[in-house]
C-alpha cells in the first residue's frame, strides 16, 4: 500500500518472454496486486509469469489477441473485482520500457487529491529522449497536437502508456465502448476530458532496448486520427446537448461550425463572403475559426472539471 491506498498494477503482455520477468521482479515494494494480461502470446510469456515467486498477489489472465487496449481494460476490470476501494490502478508495459522507480511520483498527484488520472511525460524527464527513435519523437509530437485538440486541454506525449488511475474513474468507465487497440491512450484522454476527470502529467524516463513495436505507422495514424476527430465532435455535442452547456461550449460550437462551413463548396455565410472578398482564403478562415473554437473549448473543459469537483463536495 501507499498513502493508505491499495496499489494494483496492470501489465499487458504479448510475446514478452525476454522482458516480463525483469518487469515483475523490479516492481516497487508497495505494490499489492499485479494482473498480467497475456494477449495471445505464442512464446513463453505466460509460463514465465506463472513461474515467478512474488511478495504481491499475482494473477495472469489470457485473452486471444484482442489488442493492447482490451488487455488493459481486462486488467482494470479485474482490479475492480478484487481490490478494496478506493485503490489506484497503474499500467506498466510488459516490454520493460517503463522505469519502476518512477511509479511513486506517478501515483503522487492522486494521493494528494490533485488528479484522477496521471500519465507519464517522457519529454519532460531530465534524461530527455536520447533513447527514443527519431520517428517516434516526430509521431508523438504530432499526436500530442491532435490529442490536445480532441481533448480540449494540453496533452504532451499522449502515447506514453505509463499511467495511474483512481478507482473512481474505473467505476464510471464505459467498458463496452472503450478503445481496444493501439490508440487506447488517446481515446482515454479524450473521454476523461468529456467526463470531467482531472489529468496530471509527471516526468518519466524513456527506456528503450531490443524490443520491437508492432504498430504499422500509416494505418495507425489514419485510424487513430479519425477516432480523435470523431470523438472530439462527440464530446462537444454531448456537452452542448446536456446540462453541461456553458457559454464557452456554445461559442466553441459556433466557431467550429463556421470553420466547417468555410470548407464546404457553395456554402457560406455573409461573414465568410465578406472576409473572402477582403482577401482571406477559406482555409485561413477555417483554421482561424478552429483556433478560436479551441480556446473556448479549453475553457469549457475547465468548467466541466469544476462542475464535477463541486458535485463531489
Amino acid at each position: 500500500m501507499l498513502g493508505g491506498r491499495t496499489i494494483g498494477v496492470v501489465i499487458p503482455a504479448r510475446n514478452e518472454e525476454d522482458f516480463i520477468g525483469r518487469v515483475l521482479t523490479t516492481l516497487p515494494e508497495f505494490v499489492d496486486r499485479v494482473v498480467v494480461v497475456d494477449d495471445g502470446s505464442t512464446d513463453g510469456t505466460k509460463a514465465i509469469v506463472e513461474s515467478i515467486d512474488t511478495d504481491y498477489h499475482l494473477t495472469v489472465l489470457s485473452i486471444n489477441g484482442q489488442g493492447v487496449g482490451a488487455a488493459i481494460d481486462t486488467g482494470h476490470q479485474r482490479m475492480l473485482q478484487t481490490c478494496t476501494k478506493p485503490f489506484i490502478s497503474v499500467v506498466v508495459a510488459g516490454d520493460g520500457q517503463m522505469n519502476p522507480n518512477d511509479m511513486t511520483q506517478l501515483i503522487a498527484p492522486i494521493l494528494q487529491g490533485k488528479a484522477d488520472h496521471v500519465k507519464g511525460n517522457r519529454f519532460s524527464h531530465h534524461k530527455g529522449l536520447q533513447a527514443m527513435p527519431r520517428h517516434r519523437k516526430v509521431a508523438s509530437r504530432i499526436l500530442s497536437l491532435f490529442t490536445s485538440l480532441a481533448s480540449g486541454q494540453s496533452i504532451i506525449d499522449p502515447q506514453c502508456g505509463y499511467t495511474a488511475t483512481d478507482s473512481s474513474v474505473l467505476e464510471q468507465w464505459d467498458w463496452e465502448r472503450s478503445w481496444k487497440g493501439y490508440g487506447y491512450p488517446n481515446y482515454w484522454l479524450v473521454h476523461l476530458s468529456k467526463l470531467g476527470f482531472r489529468i496530471a502529467h509527471v516526468p518519466v524516463e524513456s527506456v528503450y532496448g531490443a524490443e520491437h513495436s508492432g504498430i504499422k505507422r500509416l494505418p495507425f495514424f489514419i485510424k487513430v486520427g479519425s477516432m480523435l476527430a470523431i470523438e472530439h465532435h462527440r464530446r462537444n455535442l454531448k456537452w452542448l446537448l446536456s446540462f453541461q452547456v456553458t457559454p464557452h461550449t456554445l461559442f466553441a460550437f459556433i466557431a467550429y461550425f463556421i470553420g466547417w462551413v468555410a470548407l464546404l463548396p457553395n456554402v457560406s455565410t455573409d461573414l465568410e463572403r465578406e472576409l473572402v472578398l477582403r482577401g482571406m482564403s477559406p482555409v485561413v478562415l477555417t483554421l482561424g475559426a478552429w483556433a478560436v473554437a479551441h480556446v473556448f473549448d479549453r475553457a469549457a473543459t475547465r468548467t466541466v472539471q469544476e462542475l464535477r469537483m463541486n458535485a463531489k463536495t
